[in-house]
C-alpha cells in the first residue's frame, strides 16, 4: 500500500520544529524518503505533513493557499502541532484532509501505511459533515528515531538556540493557561538518556552550536510524582554539556517548587547559568484564577537560591487574565520590583483551546474584556487596550526593576508599543476564533 506514495514532505511556517523533524524521522524509519522545509511554499506532494505552532496560523492565507494547492494538484495534507488542540478550529478554517492531535508518532506510522483513518488514534476529520475523532492515545515508549534534521539547521535561530530538544513529556501543574498537561498528560514520561545524547550528537554533526531543553519544567526528567530526582537531572546536562560544552546549553523553564541546590549546581556547572521561572501574577488570587499551583513566597525563595548558587533568575508575567483587577496589577508592579529579575517576558493572556483559560473567556461577558476594552488612564494618549497598556507599563518598569537598571530609550519605547499592540491584535483575532468554533457549544 505505501508504494502509491512517492513524495512526501513535511514543513513548518519560518522554523525547523522540533515536532517537525521528530515526525520526519518517524516517516523516514518507515521507509520514505521525505524532504523537510520551513519555506511552505514549497511544500507539494501526495502526502504533506504540515506542522504548526500558534493559533495565529489557521488565518494565515498563505497557508490557506498552500492547503488548497497541495489537495488540488491530487495530494493529501496532515496538519499537526499544537494548533492540534483546536481540531474543530483547523479543519474549519484550514481545511485539511486530516488533523493529527497530540501525540503524533503512532497516527503518522499509521498514516504512511494507508490503513483506514478511523484505525488511526490522535486524528480528526471531516466526515458527512461531521467532525470525527479517533481513539486518543499517549505513547508510553518514547523510543524514536532520530529527528530528520536539515542541512542547514545552524542557520536557525530560536532565541539564541539553533533548536530545542525534547527529554520528557507530561507536566504535573495544572496551569489554566497552558495545553501541557491536557496534551501530554500530568505523569512525566522520559526518555533514556542514551538516546538524548545520540539526538544531540546529531545536530552537533548538522551545525547545531546552541541547543535548549524544550520548554516545559526540565528538572522534572525522570521525576516521579512530581518530585524532583535530582541525579538524573544531573546526568542529563552533564551528558549533554560533555558534547556541546557548558556555554552552548540552556535549560530555561523550571518550575519555583521544582528546585533542590543539586539542581542549581547543575544549571550553574552545565548551562549557559539562567532559569527562567513562570511567575505570572503577584496577587495570589490570580495565581488561584490562573491555577499556578506555586505561592508568591515559594517565588521568592526560588530566585533567592538562584543568587545563592549563582544562576541568574528571570522570568515571565501575564497580565488581562480574566478577573485581573488594578489592585491585582499593582500586586504584580510590587513584586517585580521586589524581585529585581535578571530579565523579564510579558505577555497578555492568550486562550488556547483546550485549556480553564479557553473556558474563562467563553464565560466572561466581552464587554469586560480586557484584551478589548480601551484605556482610560496614564497611558490614554497611546490608545491601547487596558491588558496592552498594563503590558507597556510592566515592560518599562522591569528595566528600571532590573539589577542594574536601564534607560528606556526610543528605540525601545517604541518596540514595547509595538510588542504590546501586535500581542493584542493577535489575541483578540484568537478570541475570535475560539468564540467561533467553542463558546457557541
Amino acid at each position: 500500500m505505501k508504494n502509491r506514495i512517492s513524495n512526501v514532505m513535511v514543513g513548518a511556517p519560518g522554523l525547523y520544529t522540533y515536532g517537525a523533524m521528530r515526525i520526519g524521522g518517524i516517516i523516514r524509519d518507515a521507509g520514505f524518503h521525505p524532504h523537510i522545509t520551513r519555506d511552505i511554499s514549497q511544500l507539494h506532494g501526495d502526502q504533506v505533513f504540515m506542522s504548526l505552532y500558534s493559533t495565529l496560523h489557521l488565518l494565515d492565507p498563505a497557508i490557506k493557499e498552500v492547503v488548497k494547492r497541495i489537495q488540488q494538484k491530487g495530494g493529501e495534507c496532515i496538519i499537526g502541532g499544537p494548533v492540534s488542540s483546536g481540531p474543530e478550529m483547523v479543519l474549519g478554517e484550514l481545511h485539511p484532509d486530516l488533523v493529527v492531535c497530540g501525540e503524533g508518532e503512532e497516527a503518522v506510522r499509521c498514516i504512511l501505511h494507508r490503513a483506514d483513518r478511523v484505525d488511526c488514534p490522535n486524528c480528526a476529520y471531516i466526515e458527512d459533515g461531521r467532525i470525527i475523532k479517533t481513539e486518543q492515545k499517549r505513547n508510553q515508549d518514547l523510543s524514536f528515531p532520530l529527528p530528520l534534521i536539515p542541512d542547514d539547521i545552524g542557520a536557525q535561530d530560536i532565541r539564541g538556540a539553533q533548536t530545542y530538544i525534547e527529554t520528557h513529556r507530561g507536566c504535573f501543574g495544572r496551569c489554566g493557561f497552558c495545553q501541557v498537561p491536557r496534551v501530554f498528560g500530568r505523569r512525566i514520561r522520559s526518555r533514556e538518556l542514551d538516546e538524548i545524547l545520540k539526538e544531540v550528537r546529531a545536530f552537533q554533526k548538522k551545525g547545531v552550536r546552541r541547543l535548549a531543553l524544550i520548554g516545559g519544567t526540565g528538572s522534572l526528567y525522570r521525576s516521579k510524582d512530581g518530585e524532583v530526582n535530582s541525579d538524573a537531572f544531573i546526568s542529563l546536562l552533564e551528558g549533554i554539556s560533555s558534547i556541546m560544552g557548558p556555554r552552548n546549553v540552556s535549560c530555561p523553564d523550571i518550575r519555583a517548587d521544582c528546585l533542590t541546590d543539586e539542581v542549581l549546581e547543575a544549571v550553574r556547572a552545565y548551562t549557559i547559568g539562567w532559569i527562567f521561572f513562570g511567575i505570572e501574577s503577584g496577587s495570589e488570587k490570580m495565581l488561584g484564577l490562573m491555577q499556578k499551583g506555586i505561592p508568591v513566597d515559594t517565588v521568592r525563595d526560588a530566585v533567592e537560591q538562584c543568587r545563592q548558587h549563582g544562576v541568574k533568575p528571570a522570568g515571565s508575567f501575564i497580565t488581562g487574565y480574566p478577573g485581573e483587577e488594578e489592585e491585582d496589577f499593582q500586586a504584580t508592579k510590587d513584586l517585580m520590583e521586589e524581585l529585581s529579575l535578571d530579565d523579564v517576558f510579558i505577555s497578555l493572556a492568550e486562550p488556547i483551546p483546550s485549556t480553564p483559560l479557553a473556558d474563562l473567556v467563553c464565560e466572561q461577558d466581552p464587554a469586560s474584556d480586557l484584551v478589548s476594552i480601551p484605556h482610560q488612564g496614564e497611558y490614554s494618549g497611546l490608545h491601547l487596550t487596558e491588558a496592552e497598556a498594563r503590558a507597556f507599563d510592566l515592560m518599562l518598569h522591569a528595566d528600571i526593576c532590573r539589577p542594574v537598571p536601564r534607560m528606556t530609550q526610543d528605540v525601545r519605547y517604541q518596540a514595547y508599543l509595538h510588542d504590546v499592540r501586535k500581542q493584542g491584535s493577535d489575541i483578540r483575532k484568537v478570541t475570535r476564533l475560539l468564540r467561533t468554533y467553542y463558546c457557541r457549544q
